[in-house]
């Protein structure tokens, strides 16, 4: 089978396609014929350290048909339309783990199912799970045009939130969030994000920051926070350093929260996923949230994938269409 690896170089990982041997599902595996993988900023950034060891397997989620089922798993059959979140999903075969896996509902196209995985188990980790979003809360996403953005914007309107700001610096992806109905969109290249807050709140600040940016809003963020307010952290797009005023910690009796997948556990991990099933999955069948693609690259056109992530033009997810009778679909 065809299969992305991460190439060891003194320079930094180069990101091929390579044949090798299909998979055989163990006990309690799942085999998965892939149709379509999502790309992550994470697995750039993961390539550009592989510089000595073993080729390295790549791609966190995927969607496809289950192929074959190992020992011990009673939930899937042969056949049955799935996405999922796991290591090696850039491959023609992936194996995972039953309770890894989601029913894919017969109104997404394989792109978007693909889409949906990574970006939307950790929006809602971080905005349910650990921010604590409750019915009417307003919610503020950095970096809000990334495919965790987008997907937790989805998520704040799905589950109530009573309005959305979103940030950008880019004008053109600003326009593109007033279209989508966030109910403050702010272009950062020409506004302070605490000036925009305290008009779109009434003064009042924001109960969640969704935050892939990192240091350079930091103080932003907490100054654009209303009392008892919960700032999640996911990335460090900007900076993964800050200066913290502790007086406004203080006196907000604010919460900060780091969320991530490198320190948990398996069973951790499948928590995040089954709870991100339990709340979406209904939500996303009827069209309520829908993953947004920007644009699909073959999966052996994976090096120009990452080349054009990096350019930061996206809007969105970009996929890797791994079945290529899918091109026709994705134009």
């Amino acid at each position: 089978m065809r299969a992305a690896r991460t190439i060891p170089h003194p320079d930094g990982g180069r990101v091929t396609v390579v044949e090798i041997p299909t998979p055989t599902p163990g006990p309690g595996e799942v085999l998965v014929k892939v149709k379509a993988s999502g790309l992550n900023r994470g697995e750039i950034l993961q390539a550009g350290r592989v510089r000595t060891g073993e080729p390295q397997p790549i791609g966190v989620e995927f969607a496809g048909v289950v192929a074959a089922v190992g020992s011990d798993v009673a939930d899937w059959r042969e056949g049955d339309r799935v996405m999922g979140h796991g290591g090696g999903g850039q491959a023609e075969y992936t194996l995972a783990s039953p309770l890894a896996l989601m029913r894919v509902p017969d109104t997404l196209s394989w792109v978007e199912a693909a889409a949906f995985p990574n970006v939307f188990i950790t929006a809602h980790d971080a905005l349910i799970t650990n921010g604590q979003l409750r019915c009417g809360e307003t919610v503020l996403v950095n970096a809000a045009s990334s495919g965790i953005g987008l997907a937790a914007i989805e998520i704040a309107r799905a589950m109530g939130a009573g309005s959305v700001i979103a940030t950008s610096r880019s004008p053109e992806k600003v326009r593109r969030l007033r279209e989508l109905g966030v109910d403050c969109a702010v272009d950062l290249s020409t506004t302070s994000q605490v000036e925009a807050v305290a008009t779109c709140t009434g003064g009042r600040g924001v109960d969640v920051v969704i935050d892939s940016v990192g240091g350079t809003v930091f103080e932003a963020n907490l100054e654009s926070l209303a009392v008892q307010g919960r700032l999640v952290n996911i990335g460090r797009l900007g900076s993964s350093t800050a200066t913290i005023d502790l007086t406004a910690l203080w006196r907000k009796r604010l919460r900060l929260i780091g969320v991530t997948f490198q320190t948990r556990t398996e069973e951790e991990r499948i928590a995040c996923i089954q709870a991100c099933g339990r709340d979406l999955l209904e939500p996303l069948a009827a069209g309520r949230v829908r993953p947004i693609v920007d644009r699909t690259f073959g999966l052996d056109e994976i090096a120009a994938a990452h080349a054009y992530m990096s350019t930061d033009r996206h809007f969105g997810k970009i996929v890797l269409r791994v079945d290529d009778r899918l091109e026709e679909d994705a134009a």
